[in-house]
């Protein structure tokens, strides 16, 4: 069953029929059948809860600092970590070994006692801590993630050419998955030779790709490696398989019996090849013989078995199966442990091979001859799609309703595209981002550069074709296929949008792949064309026509790409055209303005947005400022962001640098190459936002300089806009260059040196890390340092020769940036260890990538970062400025601006301090002078005042200049305002002299001041009192409040009874003691208003009377004490205030400040307070009615505040599976908590799991059911009703005992508010939950009744 709201899985249940019978039972795995050393491994995983992969891709302490040892508790971290930067040594973590697991039988006995033989055997004897298994690690990741995570993990697991998980046991049911999901983002690329010898290459998803299938088993034990003989198949250079010979196995694994894996030997188009073409292998672990399903399945879909066995044994129990697979046509490989023979073919397709005493080179080639003979013969293929055709497993997909859903949306939507050419795509289905936006930004470029002499007609000219281009825009339809989208983006709950989107990106590159494919062919071949004709100095006729060629394909390559950032630029138009006109489209099945929202909520998921459109060279502004202002909306306006951007050469690896190392997905690959610029958000956790100063790192992905040429622009005036643009508003940015090419270099520098230099100009201060890529030797110390000195001398003299194109001073590098070239310079390793398409990452370059990360936190630590809603006018001023040309002269800092702002108003805040500092020292010195008591007052008191405004106002100034996000801005103006203040305050400090330099002395009325400090006491004193009175009569008069607590609860519930108000029935249930205490309230006010002129009236009068004789009396006893002890007015004061500190709360404080020296007949001053107190006594009484009673009585002495103290302080902790509450009257107390009656647990929300059925189970009723179970609030482990106190934590702190007996009352309440539970709750009283028939005879009153009856 399934607690309400949030705990969405806290309680399960699951029934099943028993025979005939219409009664239901429990279905329940007895505890001794667990898997128990599964249970364990992931208690010593800390493995309990799921993983998200939203959760695993934030900055936490384990992303920057993964170590190469951990403790047990920290290998899924730490695994997942390293996975995450393709580091394939994720597999290979040590943990460290805690001192009290290591044993040790060493003993310092004398020389000639000492034995080999007993400390040898003793030592064998020594039991060794039981390490876990790096697959275990794996497989309690895969079984723990949710399924974004596990397509990620797989994804990762693939790129660092780990074999993957095909068919996987279910941990607990042992049923078989197929996790065809995790595949999906998969491709695998591939070059062979055809016929002619030419070189083909291939790049499929490898969901779709039809290739060989090999696959291996065994039966029983073999002593050899099955996986370690793969390994030798595919690369003998790394361990595509982990096997027994792995660093940090060990016997002990745990889940990977009875799963399958698969891997891919992708050929080169090389002689070297072990294979001519692509080729699969799957390997079951464990005895095939005690997994019958899986070998079922990989046996009938092979195109060629495997068999290892020890040896051969003719009544082996799975002898009949192996003759089986003799006699099969399907070829058959068996190994045999025991044999030393060499290859035999012992007839056609069915080949032996002897692993005994033989080396293992000769027998791979023996093995790979074979295979090759058999793929050769046969003309079966494999394909991964086709898995789940098999009835008897389950598949992932089919499995997860949102993934299911989401795929069917996807499909709707793919379905759409197919038969139209794949380059005529974007300008059927997406009209918005086609010559439209590209006319309108030309001309938006055009108008912030005009021409000819008369600037505001020409002006005026393009403002109205931008206009109507607008126009133009807004009246293209919305196609099918993107109304499709907005349906499905609009009305689905967020995990299956987000299958929606997953599955929109891979069915749209699985759509486009091939068309792309083959014209990223067609265009190496023209390109490598048009580069042969140059070298040979062929007719320039020739080389333009061929280049006139090249171009043409290239514009089709631009128009085929087709992706989801395509689908969003075009939202983005729509919105820029519905924002221009004014109008939202009447096609449009959404409102505009919902569109900023929708993209915000695509980036806070972890998907990137396009900053600058790469086909219109464009920044689409206006769409930009709004899904920034959502972004703000939705993440809060105080969040803050580092921005990090990379600038480099083209292919130069800076996307798979970024994916790398924040486990994002920007594309990669050949013919991926990213286009414009992309910005995405990554989470910073919430145990790093401290150090790093930040919630999140926006980073900024970019096209590469030097592009070759699409469409004819031009690069270098392209590049130095884009770099100026990211340079800009990034905090860092990431200075990529690839291998040691002196021209390629020579430009990057180029680019930066000017981007860094107009920033410098503007008074921007961004900095910068260059990231040299594709160094052969990276721990060479001396030639890092040769290259640290080459390369900054290359940047200075880039340095000073822009430094004389742009008329600015500057001879280093060191001028323009902060740049310190040891720590700012990083050098990476290849990223391939070994030759590609086999060669995994290098570790080397993932370690490079490590430190990266580590440089880039450092950096935000030491940065403010920008506030997200700043972000915004950052852009739009940098893009401005550059669409001016001239962007030194054209750049307005609008951030200076607001900083400037901001300034005066802090200012003006400062100036009011002191000026309502003088202020209230001049009211003062009034108030004294009318009071007559100005002679007491001292220069020193204002002078006291007006130094604690002035210090207020010098911290607030020092704070705002230290710590303002914008300080680095404000700096320039602090000296300037920190005068102006002082000017301030020496006209404010002559002001004040003047006035006390006029000042007046005046004597006091003493005795009236005191009738007026006595009136506040007096009243309160009165209305304290009578509450005290009223609230000990309806302690004993009123019915629902003369009891204990019990009685107050029957008469709640007999009230609810009455008003039949479901909404206030729900505030009981969820809300009890906010419900006592309003009911309470409620009653306290029914009771003064009723009572007020019969019994509150009259108690206040009489207190009033004894009141005022009180104060007389203590007037008449201090002017007797005064004249007995011949004392003056102090000792009257001190006499008065003590006799009534019973009374009143009034001290001689009370009158400080008051001028009373000359005050010396005390009979007189005595006449004079009988005379005054009846008029302020009067004017109390005056004013008290229903209404003022409650308002001046302060809150803790109200009648209905005095009560809830009497009935509320006990204990209020609800029952977990019903919510009633305890009934001790002891708040924190001692023992379980207990009730006499608990109530169904449906009306607290709890439902059957996996169904929306509420359950109409009564706790005590429950734990009478011995087969009845639950799962506790976030745990997946299921536990006896009867032993709920097993769950631990609120469960074991509840005494409930079995029984049948129980409260008519909720039976009937239960049936009445029926429909508005299921309506609040979602769910329904069916089926397994219906209301039992005999519920429905209890009338109201039975309910009611039952309440005397029982409580």
């Amino acid at each position: 069953m399934c607690m309400r709201k949030v705990d969405l899985t806290t309680f399960h249940v699951h029934w099943i029929k028993r025979g005939d019978l219409n009664e239901c039972q429990c279905r329940l795995t007895p505890p001794e059948a667990r898997p128990k050393k599964m249970e364990l491994l992931f208690h010593r995983l800390n493995l309990q809860l799921k993983l998200r992969a939203a959760d695993v891709l934030q900055i936490n302490k384990h992303s920057i600092q993964p170590q190469q040892t951990c403790a047990e508790e920290e290998l899924i971290q730490t695994f997942i970590q390293k996975l995450l930067i393709n580091n394939y040594r994720a597999r290979h973590i040590k943990t460290k070994v805690n001192s009290k697991q290591l044993q040790t039988s060493f003993s310092d006995p004398c020389e000639d006692e000492s034995d080999i033989f007993d400390d040898v055997l003793k030592n064998n004897r020594s039991s060794q801590p039981t390490l876990i298994h790096p697959m275990d690690v794996q497989m309690a990741v895969f079984h723990r993630a949710d399924g974004f995570l596990k397509q990620l993990m797989v994804t990762k697991l693939s790129q660092c050419q780990f074999a993957l998980p095909l068919l996987v046991p279910d941990p607990e049911t042992q049923q078989i998955e197929f996790p065809l999901w995790t595949f999906r983002q998969i491709n695998k690329s591939w070059k062979i030779r055809n016929t002619n010898n030419e070189t083909i290459s291939q790049t499929q998803p490898i969901y779709k790709a039809q290739t060989p299938m090999v696959f291996f088993f065994r039966f029983g034990s073999v002593s050899s490696s099955k996986s370690q003989l793969m390994n030798s198949l595919i690369n003998d250079k790394h361990n595509t398989f982990f096997h027994r010979n792995c660093p940090g196995s060990s016997r002990s694994r745990v889940l990977m019996d009875g799963m399958v894996e698969i891997a891919w030997f992708c050929p080169s188009g090389r002689n070297t090849d072990k294979f001519s073409d692509c080729v699969a292998f799957c390997n079951l672990h464990g005895d095939a013989g005690d997994h019958e399903k899986q070998w079922n399945i990989l046996t009938e879909m092979a195109s060629v078995n495997v068999l290892l066995l020890q040896q051969l044994q003719k009544n082996d129990r799975d002898g009949t199966v192996i003759q089986s697979l003799y006699k099969n046509r399907k070829p058959l490989i068996c190994l045999f442990n025991e044999d030393e023979s060499a290859v035999t073919e012992m007839k056609k397709g069915k080949y032996k091979i002897g692993l005994k005493n033989r080396n293992q080179s000769e027998i791979s080639e023996e093995l790979r001859g074979a295979i090759s003979d058999c793929l050769s013969e046969s003309s079966s293929t494999f394909r991964l799609e086709d898995v789940s055709k098999h009835s008897d497993i389950r598949v992932d997909e089919e499995d997860d309703e949102d993934c299911r859903r989401g795929r069917a949306a996807a499909q709707q939507m793919i379905s759409l595209l197919e038969e139209k050419k794949l380059t005529e795509i974007k300008e059927s289905f997406l009209p918005h981002q086609g010559k439209l936006w590209h006319q309108w930004s030309q001309k938006n470029k055009e108008i912030h550069r005009p021409q000819g002499d008369d600037k505001g007609v020409y002006m005026s000219k393009k403002q109205a074709e931008m206009k109507k281009i607008r126009k133009q825009q807004h009246e293209s339809d919305i196609s099918d296929f993107m109304k499709v989208f907005f349906r499905h983006e609009n009305l689905n709950g967020e995990n299956e949008k987000m299958f929606f989107l997953k599955w929109l990106k891979i069915l749209l590159d699985e759509h486009t792949s091939t068309d792309l494919s083959a014209l990223q062919h067609k265009y190496d071949e023209k390109w490598s064309t048009v580069m042969k004709l140059k070298n040979n100095n062929d007719k320039p006729e020739q080389i333009k026509a061929e280049h006139t060629k090249l171009e043409r394909i290239s514009e089709d390559l631009q128009a085929a790409a087709f992706g989801l950032e395509h689908i969003m630029r075009e939202i983005g138009q729509i919105y820029e055209s519905c924002s221009s006109v004014k109008e939202n489209k009447k096609d449009l099945p959404v409102h505009f303005s919902s569109l900023p929202s929708l993209a915000a909520e695509m980036m806070i998921s972890g998907f990137p947005l396009e900053l600058m459109d790469g086909d219109a060279a464009h920044v689409p502004l206006v769409w930009i400022s709004a899904v920034l202002d959502q972004l703000v909306q939705k993440l809060g306006d105080q969040t803050r962001v580092f921005v990090l951007s990379v600038l480099g050469i083209q292919s130069s690896g800076k996307s798979t640098m970024l994916n790398a190392m924040f486990g994002l997905q920007f594309a990669v690959g050949a013919g991926r190459c990213t286009r414009g610029a992309f910005m995405q958000l990554v989470k910073v956790s919430e145990e790093m936002k401290t150090q790093m100063n930040c919630d999140y790192i926006l980073v900024v992905d970019t096209e590469g300089f030097c592009a070759l040429e699409l469409a004819g622009r031009s690069t270098r005036h392209h590049d130095n806009e884009l770099a100026t643009f990211v340079v800009g508003f990034a905090n860092l940015t990431l200075v990529n260059i690839f291998g040691e090419n002196p021209s390629e270099m020579q430009d990057v520098f180029q680019i930066i040196v000017q981007a860094f230099m107009r920033m410098k100009k503007v008074r921007l201060n961004p900095s910068c890390v260059f990231v040299h890529q594709n160094i052969s030797d990276v721990t060479a110390g001396e030639k890092t340092m040769e290259g640290r000195r080459r390369l900054l001398e290359k940047v200075d003299e880039m340095t000073r020769l822009t430094a004389e194109q742009e008329n600015y001073g500057a001879e280093y590098f060191d001028d323009v940036i902060r740049f310190d070239v040891q720590n700012d310079v990083k050098y990476f390793a290849q990223l391939w260890e070994g030759s590609p398409p086999m060669a995994p990452p290098n570790p080397n370059y993932c370690e490079n990538i490590q430190e990266l990360k580590q440089t880039v936190v450092s950096h935000a630590s030491k940065s403010s970062g920008i506030m997200l809603k700043n972000l915004k006018d950052c852009i739009k001023d940098l893009w401005e400025a550059l669409l001016n040309e001239q962007f030194v002269f054209s750049f307005r800092n609008s951030l200076e601006m607001s900083a400037y702002k901001k300034l005066n108003t802090e200012y003006s805040k400062w100036s009011s301090i002191l000026h309502s500092a003088i202020d209230k020292i001049v009211k003062k010195l009034h108030n004294k002078t009318g009071n007559k008591a100005i002679c007491g007052v001292e220069k020193t008191d204002h002078q006291t005042e007006l130094k604690k405004a002035t210090e207020e106002v010098e911290k607030s100034m020092s704070e705002f200049f230290d710590k303002d996000t914008n300080k680095d801005i404000l700096i320039q103006w602090k000296t300037s305002y920190e005068t102006k203040i002082k000017e301030v305050l020496l006209k404010e400090k002559k002001k004040l002299d003047d006035i006390l330099q006029h000042r007046a002395t005046l004597a006091t009325t003493f005795v009236k001041i005191i009738c007026q400090k006595l009136k506040e006491p007096i009243e309160q004193s009165i209305y304290r009192k009578t509450s005290r009175d009223l609230t000990d009569e309806m302690r004993s008069n009123c019915e629902s409040l003369n009891g204990n607590r019990s009685n107050l609860e029957k008469h709640i519930l007999k009230t609810l009874a009455e008003e039949e108000d479901f909404d206030k029935y729900m505030n009981y249930i969820e809300n009890p003691r906010n419900h006592y205490k309003r009911f309470i309230r409620d009653e306290v006010r029914r009771y003064i208003r009723d009572k007020f002129s019969v019994s509150v009236l009259p108690k206040m009068k009489e207190n009033i009377k004894l009141l005022q004789q009180k104060i007389m009396n203590a007037a008449h006893q201090s002017t007797e004490h005064v004249q007995v002890n011949s004392g003056d007015v102090g000792l009257w004061l001190k006499s008065f205030t003590q006799q009534l500190s019973d009374q009143l709360i009034f001290s001689e404080k009370d009158l400080s400040g008051v001028k009373h020296d000359d005050v010396d007949d005390f009979r007189l001053l005595e006449d004079v307070i009988r005379q005054e107190l009846p008029a302020v006594m009067l004017d109390i009484s005056s004013r008290f009615n229903t209404d003022t009673f409650p308002v001046k009585l302060d809150y803790k002495f109200r009648p209905d505040e005095l009560l809830i103290d009497h009935f509320c302080q006990c204990c209020w902790v609800q029952c977990p599976f019903c919510g009633v509450t305890c009934t001790n009257t002891r708040e924190n107390h001692d023992g379980d908590h207990s009730v006499q009656f608990h109530r169904s647990i449906g009306l607290y929300g709890v439902h059957y799991r996996d169904a929306s059925i509420l359950s109409t189970y009564i706790c005590t009723s429950a734990l009478a059911n011995s087969n009845l179970y639950f799962y506790p609030i976030d745990s997946d482990e299921k536990v006896l009703w009867r032993e709920y106190r097993r769950a631990g934590g609120v469960y074991a702190d509840w005494s409930i005992t079995p029984d049948l007996s129980e409260l008519p009352y909720w039976k009937w309440f239960v049936c009445r508010f029926k429909k508005n539970l299921e309506i609040y709750y979602s769910k329904t009283f069916e089926g397994s939950g219906e209301i039992p028939h005999k519920w429905g005879n209890y009338l109201k009153r039975d309910a009611t009744a039952s309440l005397d009856k029982y409580m």
